[in-house]
């Protein structure tokens, strides 16, 4: 090999093809610049360089994007083609190599330096000659894709380094590798690099032989099975059977090695197909043992969505979707940003507890959208067979799986967002206790084993992550409590409540009645006195009503033709929804005698409560009325032995219960109540009664009592406080082992409150009462 010359020719970038040195071919020519390059080509001396681009994709390539080494060729004859390309017949010349690259705007160029070919051979030319003609001879004989004429013209060839490139260009290499070649200047190295490529693409040959003749004894087993299957279809129809049962067996085994099922649970399904197969299909046992495996085959084993671990979009959807609920959303983005770190983690088990209307199934479903998984809902009120969780075995008639099963099968993954609704709701009877079959599917450490008695293997729980739903956690058992992570939603103040209105509820049922954003506003003061005067309540589905109720009247005034758009100030309320329902304010209009306003805690949110005592001639006799719980007669007795031991320091007559009778009396009768924190609001009550102090009509109150006076701390402090705020009062009266719990309290709601801890009822007496002593 020597460097002959070096001179200056126009380039043509080629895509997804290359040229070697004697080698004569078409190329179609379109983009603007090769044609310029064609162009000038012909102008010349019709010499052209061609070079392959890198990256066939590119259409519009720069000096990084093209091999330095390429051909240069002469072009035979040019040809323009009716859609505007050129069809070009070139004959590659000499190897040449990129010096200079010039970029002419309208067309590239090259100084090249020129590789030519030694025209002398020696012994071991000859002998590599040979053997690259020996090896194409035998992948031609095995690939059969080359014809014979092809290897009598290359066993013509004279020169070692033009034979090297023929042998090249008609072999399957991959453009890289052809240009490998292309680059290998030396001849004895290019020869050398053939007859390995030769040597390797014989071996896959060999291969590709060995493998189809593999398949197609494969075939030929198959056909056989297939024939025989035919023949055994055509048997039973000669006898009767309308649908012999190898169709279906061959089907249930196809889904069986597809299914993804662990080993053990294969082997199972394999063992109760093959007893399918020999059981008659008229006997019942036929009809069991499918529906076994169909079910086996139908759980999701291995099949899982994968999480979308972006924090910052989870965060979004979430927000989107629901107003508040910080607590809620930031356990959720933790549980990402840990699954993020450590690729692998169990599902936790989450408890969203708090009255009805809050958003607690809306918010599973977000959660769900968030990490991208499958949502799945079973609801649990009024389940009292533990068989409901379980399943039935397979020796009952009409045997199913249990609920989590059919919801995992529902759910078609096995990470999938669990949601199980109302679980406060579950009772037992004689047939079990659903709760206690519940302990295992939410416990981290059994649930990857989940027994269901249907199924009777082992189901793998510990990727789901699962959601509870609860009105009220004291019906919900100590133990299945124990497993779940509670996060107490207590309810929305007016502001939230505003907000979830505007954003989420109101275009929700403007859309569900069909009228559009432009027919039909509410202003944010109508949207408030909605909201304090037509509803009382922690979550919005009493709001969302009166808002469908606005939306129906209006789609009747818009078809009606009286308006095309609608609005509703703070004063056309009343035209919409009829006169207030409820009354905002100030519990009371004045401070009274003997009437005390408790705060309480329900199962749809907190409450304020008006305790009544009032006295009449008698001999000491205590009447408890309001259909009171066994708890709260018990705070009303300690409450009125306390005052007997303190008349004195109280200011009351040491003889109050020889003269008068004391009756005690909670209104709205009808509903039942019960708990332990009317203790302080009794004896305020009882104590403005017997001294003649009003009681201070802005203060609100809560807490237990004991005999000595103490005050004992409560729970629902921040339900409480809120319908404290939506009934006006200003000042609340908190045990003072209870100021942890402020902290949960939304500060819109703190700020216009005036919080008062105390730890005796002599504090109490001494906030609450109108003049401000205990007397």
């Amino acid at each position: 090999m020597a460097n002959k010359e070096e001179l200056t020719v126009p380039l043509l970038p080629l895509r997804g093809l290359l040229v070697y040195p004697t080698m004569v071919l078409h190329l179609d020519v379109g983009r603007e610049k090769s044609v310029q390059a064609l162009e000038k080509a012909m102008v010349d001396d019709h010499l052209i360089f061609l070079t392959t681009q890198k990256d066939i994709s590119i259409d519009e390539p720069s000096e990084e994007d093209l091999y330095r080494m390429g051909t240069l060729t002469k072009v035979k004859q040019m040809l323009k083609l009716p859609n505007g390309t050129i069809r070009v017949l070139v004959e590659g010349l000499k190897r040449a190599e990129i010096t200079t690259f010039f970029d002419e705007k309208d067309y590239f160029a090259a100084r090249l330096e020129i590789f030519e070919d030694r025209e002398t051979k020696d012994v071991e030319d000859e002998a590599l000659m040979r053997t690259m003609l020996e090896y194409f001879e035998q992948y031609i004989k095995m690939s059969k894709k080359i014809s014979a004429e092809t290897y009598a013209s290359v066993s013509d060839i004279e020169e070692p380094g033009r034979m090297a490139d023929i042998i090249a260009s008609h072999l399957p290499l991959k453009l890289k590798e052809k240009q490998e070649i292309l680059e290998t200047a030396d001849v004895k190295e290019r020869m050398n690099r053939v007859v390995e490529i030769i040597h390797n693409e014989k071996e896959v040959l060999n291969l590709e032989k060995k493998i189809g003749q593999r398949v197609k004894r494969s075939m030929e087993r198959t056909q056989k099975e297939y024939y025989l299957r035919e023949q055994l279809k055509a048997i039973q129809k000669e006898l009767g059977e309308k649908e012999g049962k190898t169709g279906e067996v061959s089907e249930l085994s196809d889904k069986i090695e597809l299914s993804g099922m662990p080993e053990h649970v294969k082997e199972t399904a394999l063992k109760e197909l093959d007893r399918y197969e020999k059981v008659p299909t008229t006997s019942a046992e036929s009809a069991v043992i499918r529906n076994y495996i169909e079910w086996l085959v139908s759980l999701p084993w291995t099949k899982a969505t994968e999480d979308d671990l972006d924090i910052q979009k989870a965060e979004r959807i979430l927000h989107n979707d629901h107003y508040g609920l910080e607590k809620v959303k930031e356990r959720v983005l933790e549980y990402l940003a840990v699954q993020k770190l450590t690729n692998s983690l169990k599902g936790p088990i989450l408890c969203l507890a708090g009255p009805p209307g809050v958003g607690k199934t809306s918010l599973a479903k977000s959660i769900a959208k968030s990490l991208n998984r499958n949502f799945v809902r079973i609801s649990l009120g009024g389940v009292r067979d533990e068989s409901e969780i379980r399943g039935h075995r397979r020796t009952y008639v009409g045997a199913m799986p249990g609920r989590i099963i059919q919801g995992m099968k529902k759910s078609g993954t096995i990470n999938p967002v669990f949601l199980l609704d109302e679980i406060d709701k579950m009772s037992s009877d004689f047939r079990g206790d659903p709760s206690a079959a519940m302990l295992e599917v939410l416990d981290p450490e059994q649930n990857h084993n989940f027994s269901d008695h249907y199924i009777e293997e082992p189901y793998d729980l510990s990727k789901v992550m699962f959601i509870a739903t609860a009105n009220n956690l004291a019906t919900v058992p100590g133990p299945l409590l124990d497993r779940m992570e509670i996060i107490s939603i207590a309810g929305y103040t007016e502001l939230e409540k505003l907000h979830i209105a505007k954003d989420h509820l109101l275009p929700r049922q403007i859309k569900e009645n069909g009228l559009s954003k432009s027919q039909l506003q509410i202003r944010d003061e109508a949207m408030m006195r909605i909201i304090r005067y037509y509803t009382r309540e922690a979550g919005v589905r009493s709001l969302e009503r009166q808002l469908a109720g606005i939306c129906r009247k209006t789609a009747k005034i818009v078809v009606a033709g009286e308006k095309k758009r609608v609005v509703v100030n703070e004063k056309s309320v009343e035209e919409f929804l009829g006169k207030p329902k409820f009354r905002y304010g100030q519990a009371e209009l004045e401070d009274q005698v003997g009437v005390a306003t408790g705060l309480a805690y329900t199962t749809v949110g907190g409450d304020t409560l008006q305790i009544e005592v009032s006295l009449s001639p008698g001999k000491g006799k205590l009447v408890l009325t309001g259909k009171l719980g066994d708890v709260m007669k018990e705070s009303a007795q300690a409450a009125f032995s306390y005052i007997r031991s303190k008349t004195k320091e109280l200011g009351i007559a040491e003889d109050f219960h020889e003269k008068h009778d004391i009756h005690i009396h909670v209104p709205e009768g009808a509903v039942p109540k019960d708990g332990p924190s009317a203790g302080i609001t009794i004896a305020t009550a009882l104590v403005s009664a017997l001294s003649g102090t009003p009681i201070r009509r802005e203060v609100g109150m809560t807490g237990e009592i004991t005999l000595r006076g103490r005050v004992l701390p409560i729970g629902g402090v921040k339900e409480k406080t809120l319908s404290a705020h939506r009934a006006g009062l200003t000042k609340i009266i908190l045990p003072k082992e209870n100021e942890k719990d402020i902290d949960d309290i939304p500060e819109s709601v703190r700020k216009e409150l005036d919080f008062v801890l105390v730890s005796h009822v002599d504090e109490v007496l001494k906030h609450a009462l109108a003049d401000g002593a205990s007397r």
